[in-house]
Parts: C-alpha cells; sequence; structure tokens
C-alpha cells in the first residue's frame, strides 16, 4: 500500500472542496491554497513520492498543470477534461500518466470506442482510468458532471476486470464522504480490494492516521490511498511528515 498524494485545481489555483456539492455555481470550499502547484510538485518531489495527481475541475487550470508538471517530470498524473485530442500534450509536458473520466463516461453511459481511441494515442501504460462513484439502490455507479450524474455504469468485478485490459492503474474517488473528513466508504474498500488486479487509489473521507491504517487492514494493503482536506499542507490536521513515514 502506497500513499498517493494529490494537486486538486479549481479555476487556477489549489483547493480542496467537498466534492458532493460540486455544481455549475462552484463549490463548498475547505481550503484554497496560497501556494501555486509546483510547491506541492517539489514537495511530492523531495519526498519521494511517485503516482500522485493533479485533478483539475473547470477552466483555467492549463498554467498551474504546467508549473507542477515542469517541477516534477515523469512523477505525477494528471486529470480533467482529457480526451484523445489533448491526452498526448499532458504526456509531453512530463505527466507520467493521463487519468480519463468524462471521454470515456458521458451523457450516462460508457463510450467504449472512446476509450480504445485515448488507448491508441497515450498507450496502456500511460493511462488510468478514474472510476469515482456513488452509491444508488445499494450499488456504486460511476458518477460524472461534475459528479452529480449518474451513469448507467455499475463498479462491479465484471466491469473492473473487462477496463482492467485497457489501463495501467483505478482512481476511484468515494464522492458521497469525498472532502467531509468523516470517515471512509469502508463497504467500497472492501469491494475494490477484492476485484482489482491492479493498482488502485483509493480517495475520499480520509480524516485520521487510523484510517490509513484501517485502509491497509481491511484491503490487505492491497489499496493505494490520497488524502486532501485531512492533510495540514491543506489544512488539515494529518501532518505531511507523519504520513510519509508510516
Amino acid at each position: 500500500m502506497e500513499f498517493r498524494p494529490c494537486i486538486d485545481l479549481h479555476e487556477g489555483k489549489v483547493k480542496q472542496i467537498v466534492g458532493s456539492s460540486l455544481n455549475d455555481s462552484g463549490a463548498e470550499e475547505n481550503f484554497v491554497s496560497q501556494n501555486d502547484a509546483d510547491y506541492y510538485a517539489e514537495l511530492y518531489k523531495k519526498a519521494g513520492l511517485y503516482g500522485g495527481h493533479i485533478i483539475a475541475l473547470g477552466s483555467g487550470n492549463r498554467e498551474q498543470i504546467e508549473k507542477a508538471l515542469a517541477a516534477y517530470p515523469g512523477g505525477l498524473q494528471v486529470g480533467g477534461g482529457i480526451n484523445a485530442d489533448n491526452a498526448r500534450w499532458y504526456i509531453e509536458k512530463g505527466a507520467s500518466h493521463v487519468i480519463v473520466t468524462s471521454y470515456i463516461f458521458k451523457d450516462g453511459k460508457f463510450y467504449f470506442d472512446n476509450l480504445e481511441e485515448i488507448v491508441k494515442v497515450v498507450n496502456k501504460e500511460n493511462l488510468v482510468i478514474d472510476l469515482s462513484c456513488r452509491k444508488k439502490d445499494g450499488k456504486y455507479y460511476v458518477v460524472t458532471n461534475k459528479w452529480q450524474k449518474f451513469t448507467n455504469f455499475e463498479v462491479n468485478e465484471e466491469n473492473i476486470d473487462f477496463l482492467s485490459e485497457f489501463c495501467d492503474e483505478f482512481l476511484v474517488h468515494a464522492v458521497d464522504v469525498e472532502g467531509l473528513r468523516n470517515g471512509i466508504d469502508e463497504e467500497l474498500i472492501q469491494k475494490l480490494s477484492n476485484w482489482v488486479k491492479i493498482p488502485c487509489t483509493y480517495a475520499g473521507g480520509i480524516s485520521s492516521l487510523e484510517d490509513v491504517k484501517y485502509i491497509e487492514s481491511i484491503s490487505g494493503g492491497r489499496m493505494n490511498y490520497t488524502i486532501g482536506s485531512a492533510l495540514d499542507i491543506f489544512g488539515g490536521n494529518i501532518k505531511f511528515h507523519d504520513v510519509i513515514n508510516l
């Protein structure tokens, strides 16, 4: 199990938001940084942390992405508005992987043709599929459009096995607990741990080092994790130094 750091961008600033609050009017903000994205990229590079992700929500984030990738070439993944037309640009700018969601999940459906197209552009080895999901009727479904629209794509073992043939990793935001600092989605973690056969990073609700240790316990150490709002570098109480020394 590895700690995978994050840089979340919204409207050109490094922020931590409540995921379920995101809409066309904005989002509930937990933290807005005075530092640019390259500050965090350099911090992660010095700590020897690989595989962190930059998630860009909304417009106006290109400059921040370029700064971060220049500071830590080959060390960060990038997601947010990625498609077959722009994916190669991010790799050329220094991203280790691109993270795709809305290009393959849109209008409530899964578009396999688009997945095939982006794999041709960046190759499986450079692709992460974001399966950010919410629970409905006892099942988890991928959500898009600022995490507000449910798709018909269920997050289950069969679908994960299928997608594993086209990507290098998964990133899964547990949207119902994302940014709340109020505990993890234990059920989702357990299910993913049983289903996933390639690296997978869980995001959502981690509020303490005890949560991290619990994730390791219930996942058998198979689940990577990220911490956002609860981390001290984003205004929280968990010390970054303590996490990287677990």
